[in-house]
């Protein structure tokens, strides 16, 4: 094969050669065109391996590819008409010569300019992919120490689930500092193991000893009225962006979200009884079977700073939702729209979908009731 090779394109040559000696065109066209196109091909073959120890693939190729065109154009270039205007260039004088020669350069110059932005905005995109994907590297060992940290205190012997004040007052206070230090995506992951580890959850416990009350069955007991949660989150994520985020089945009953971004956010199974979601964003949220209150709908009540909650009834145990934006809210169910156009005001009732009509306003004449209590 190699030797079929070899010997083809000796023949090609020696077309390309007697075409350009004998003045013949369409000789030395042909054996130009075909010397390319072997060549090309063996050469691409034959320097890969090698190549691609120094050059990436792309590369290699081509520079292999701009050989052959310039050997190519070359013989191309000697059996065309430009041919006649090379010869009359150089009929004429020195002068006309320089200028062309002036004008060339100055492309040339130009042609290089272009090269070294395009050169140097390509190095800007690596090194900003670089550097998003070495801050996103660091942000995670971040997010690790955090969880070992907290994990070493719930562990310890005397650990978060008894109500040792400093131990969780340094849990609040870590989880306050590294919540307004990552992105959305680690603030959830960080609700997520929080919630899952039921240190968002209020805990019934002994009333002398402050140790959690185990429920009997593998777990320990909620005690919403009079329970303390392990962390509390208070104002730490009021404004936050959690948009585009997977918050499902995470407690986040009685904090403060006002003005949080949820757009975008998977919240099914969510707790946010007792939060306050004043002016919030929910749009395109999904909030399938979100807790918003507890007991029946006839006699849910939005949270009151005056009030203490009764969680048989649902007085008090609502979230603030005036103001809050559902736009294209998805897997609304008919209990939850009937709470938000309720309880939303003018505003909220505007963004709901399937619309409030027929349902009362009753946050008007509320106001002095219901409040936006701060942690």
């Amino acid at each position: 094969m190699q030797r079929r090779l070899r010997g083809l394109i000796l023949f090609t040559l020696t077309l390309m050669l007697i075409g350009l000696v004998t003045q013949s065109f369409w000789l030395g066209l042909i054996g130009s065109i075909a010397t390319l196109l072997i060549t090309g091909l063996i050469i691409e073959r034959s320097l890969q391996p090698v190549l691609t120890q120094f050059l990436s693939p792309r590369r290699w190729r081509f520079l292999v590819g701009c050989l052959g065109v310039l050997a190519a154009v070359y013989g191309l270039i000697q059996l065309s008409p430009l041919r006649v205007a090379y010869g009359w260039l150089f009929a004429q004088n020195w002068e006309r010569i320089a200028i062309l020669g002036s004008i060339l350069g100055a492309v040339g110059q130009i042609l290089i300019a272009i090269l070294a932005v395009y050169v140097g905005w390509e190095q800007y995109i690596v090194s900003k992919a670089l550097t998003i994907q070495s801050n996103t590297i660091t942000e995670q060992q971040t997010i690790d120490t955090y969880f070992e940290g907290i994990a070493q205190l719930m562990l310890d012997e005397h650990g978060l689930l008894e109500d040792f004040p400093m131990e969780r007052a340094i849990a609040e206070g870590r989880t306050a500092a590294i919540l307004t230090s990552v992105n959305a995506e680690g603030k959830a992951k960080i609700l997520r193991f929080l919630s899952y580890a039921g240190l968002l959850t209020p805990l019934k416990r002994d009333r002398r000893l402050g140790k959690a009350i185990l429920n009997g069955q593998g777990g320990y007991a909620e005690d919403r009225q009079h329970g303390l949660c392990v962390i509390d989150l208070g104002v730490i994520l009021a404004g936050a962006d959690l948009s585009s985020t997977d918050l499902r089945w995470t407690d986040l009953s009685d904090i403060n979200l006002v003005r949080t971004h949820f757009n975008g956010c998977s919240l099914a199974h969510a707790n946010l009884s007792r939060t306050i979601l004043r002016e919030a964003s929910f749009i395109g949220a999904d909030l399938s079977q979100v807790r918003l209150f507890y007991g029946s709908l006839e006699t849910a009540t939005p949270r009151s700073r005056a009030d203490f909650p009764d969680y048989k009834t649902g007085a008090f145990t609502g979230a603030v939702v005036e103001g809050a934006d559902f736009t294209d809210v998805q897997n609304l169910s008919e209990a939850q729209r009937i709470y938000c156009c309720t309880w939303g005001g003018s505003k909220t009732r505007s963004t709901i979908p399937g619309g409030c009509e027929g349902i009362v306003d009753r946050l008007e004449g509320n106001s002095a009731t219901i409040q936006q209590t701060p942690h």
